[in-house]
């Protein structure tokens, strides 16, 4: 079993009907909260008024699963629950679009060829995540449907693999090599499992984790996408799972910190830069301290700007709803609405 500091994130759901404000003392986010909540409640109007009947966000990548679960996961985060309340109705058709969307074999994904499990794991997350905030004949699909999907990523990752790829996972459910990208997402929606009560071997978590730190940089301190050499829209993803799973307090978490503050600029230039920015935020707040400030002292000043006047962040490959619910993932992390999220409250202290 992987050596690992004992876990102190709690668990620790907020219900409500409308958004909720910060609930901790953060002076960075504090000077930027007004704008923030503004931009925020911008961008979820544009959301609700693009989403089609049946749940999803238009052609091409609008209409997986993965992007349609982001979308959900973004209401979530400011607050909004599932059939109630202003965009009860539109967190439904999200959860309703996904559980359409589930083949025999339990893949929560159709027509989006090698980037299955991509969207798989991102969707399963998203049902873990909602699970117990849906009405009870919802609960119900929820339940099965999630069910199936973590069967699916425990036998994918079952699959005979090299040592580099061993406990991995990549685009299809039948992969014998793995990246961390997709990797990370398959971690979540396990530890988010786990945290509603599904019965996740702890093998599968350590395996997981073996192959993250296969793929650490010592050097640097980032992390690669199927080698070590670290990536700059990849060190958020490598720490925030070592976060999740234990390792808070580690030093390799504080030299992927110092990593990712030395990669801004970078960053900013990355086609990839809205994805790094997700997990980097979500990273550096667990982290906290001067890491999340920092961060977060770059992050709402480059991105708030970017916003178009209907409300989203232009996306190009992967469509406007992608980047919009990637950017509002990335700006309301401090209200701490997503059970995955949650951060013990004493790392500010250390």
């Amino acid at each position: 079993m992987i050596k690992r500091l004992a876990s102190t994130t709690a668990l620790c759901i907020t219900f409500s009907t409308g958004p909720l404000h910060a609930q901790l003392v953060d002076t960075v986010f504090a000077k930027y909260q007004a704008e923030v909540e503004k931009s925020a409640e911008k961008a979820l109007a544009y959301l609700a008024s693009v989403q089609t009947e049946d749940g999803g966000f238009g052609r091409g990548y609008g209409s997986s699963t993965g992007v349609v679960s982001l979308v959900g996961m973004a209401f979530l985060s400011k607050g909004y629950l599932p059939g109630i309340g202003r965009y009860g109705g539109t967190i439904n058709r999200c959860v309703d679009f996904v559980l359409s969307q589930q083949q025999p074999n339990g893949v929560l994904n159709r027509g989006r060829g090698n980037e299955t499990m991509y969207a798989h794991n991102i969707s399963t997350l998203f049902l873990t995540e909602v699970s117990g905030m849906v009405d009870p004949a919802r609960q119900r699909l929820v339940a099965e449907a999630s069910g199936r999907a973590l069967r699916l990523i425990l036998d994918a990752q079952a699959i005979p693999k090299s040592e580099r790829n061993r406990g991995g996972w990549r685009y299809k459910p039948e992969s014998t090599d793995s990246d961390l990208s997709c990797s990370g997402w398959a971690l979540m929606a396990l530890k988010s499992a786990r945290l509603n009560g599904a019965r996740v071997p702890d093998e599968a978590i350590d395996a997981a984790v073996a192959y993250l730190l296969r793929h650490y940089d010592e050097k640097k301190g980032g992390f690669g996408y199927t080698s070590p050499q670290a990536k700059d829209t990849l060190a958020g993803c490598g720490l925030l799972c070592l976060e999740l799973t234990g390792f808070h307090g580690d030093p390799r978490t504080f030299k992927t910190g110092d990593y990712i503050l030395s990669t801004l600029e970078t960053l900013a230039a990355s086609s990839h830069q809205y994805y790094g920015n997700y997990y980097n935020a979500q990273a550096t707040f667990q982290l906290g301290g001067k890491y999340w400030e920092t961060y977060a002292g770059w992050m709402y000043p480059h991105y708030l700007p970017l916003q178009r006047a209907d409300g989203a962040w232009p996306g190009r490959k992967y469509g406007d709803a992608y980047t919009t619910s990637m950017v509002l993932l990335s700006m309301t992390v401090p209200y701490r609405q997503l059970p995955i999220y949650q951060r013990d409250e004493t790392v500010d202290e250390e």
